[in-house]
């Protein structure tokens, strides 16, 4: 059960978890039982508690030689998604731009955030009638091109834990609404590389889109172009699809000469 300090809301037990990571994050050596709880001023009870919950999620890792604790592999992770995060983001950007360039229309950078595609980087179309990709924007990967073809190229059992729990529900007038559709869709998308969005999440916008994959073939993020539907046709969207899959094949390479091995295998 959480302790809760009435004085400022703050759940004790959650503060003296933090208090924890932080220590052994700037000790850089395991530190003993008595150690941490002579530091932190943790009754040892309560600390064997914490230690106990953050080792079994490895948070933290006990080392039997020295009898310590230290930073374990599920913090490491933690930290290393992040810097690829930004790492990734950091690649996209300058290609972004180019690809505005060349096709005149809003473009995003998605990476998956739960079971929805989020918008981390972004640029907006020149033109007077655009499509305004915000960042941080979230929207269900069935509905938008960005998260479809996230989805269409997860590994299967991400994919199939997602289709049973998803609840399909009719943003506009020709959202897909029913599992049978999406699935056919992503086995096309799958093949060809690209996914659209018909008005599927905003009236009036066509989206095309395309993964950014690691070696591995695992998405990365994937990258979209937001055209109005007065300026889309069958010739506007193959080229713009064009424009994406070399662009994504840039950023690919980018990031993993930027991030090294350790890219190639997520």
């Amino acid at each position: 059960m959480l302790l809760e300090d009435e004085s400022n809301g703050v759940v004790k037990s959650a503060d003296r978890v933090l208090d924890v990571i932080e220590l052994l994050a700037r000790w850089g050596r395991e530190m003993s039982h008595t150690e941490i709880a002579d530091t932190l001023e943790i009754p040892k009870s309560s600390l064997t508690k914490l230690l106990k919950n953050l080792t079994a999620r490895g948070f933290v890792e006990f080392v039997p030689l020295t009898k310590g604790y230290r930073l374990g592999e599920a913090l490491i992770r933690l930290s290393e998604q992040s810097t690829h995060s930004r790492s990734l983001i950091n690649c996209a950007q300058p290609v972004l731009s180019e690809i505005t360039q060349q096709t005149l229309e809003s473009c995003a950078l998605n990476q998956l955030k739960g079971d929805q595609v989020e918008v981390v980087a972004t640029v907006t179309s020149p033109q007077r009638l655009v499509s305004h990709l915000r960042l941080g924007d979230l929207a269900p990967l069935y509905a938008v091109s960005g998260g479809k073809v996230i989805l269409a190229f997860l590994p299967d059992q991400m994919r199939s834990e997602y289709m049973k729990t998803v609840k399909m529900q009719a943003i506009t007038p020709a959202t897909m609404t029913t599992k049978k559709v999406l699935l056919a869709q992503i086995e096309t998308i799958r093949q060809s590389g690209v996914a659209y969005s018909m008005e599927e999440y905003t009236p009036g916008i066509v989206g095309v889109g395309v993964p950014v994959l690691s070696s591995s073939g695992f998405p990365l993020g994937s990258l979209n172009v937001a055209i109005p539907s007065v300026r889309y046709s069958e010739k506007v969207g193959a080229r713009a699809a064009a424009i994406l899959r070399s662009s994504a094949e840039r950023i690919r390479r980018r990031y993993i000469s930027a991030n090294g091995e350790g890219a190639r295998g997520i």
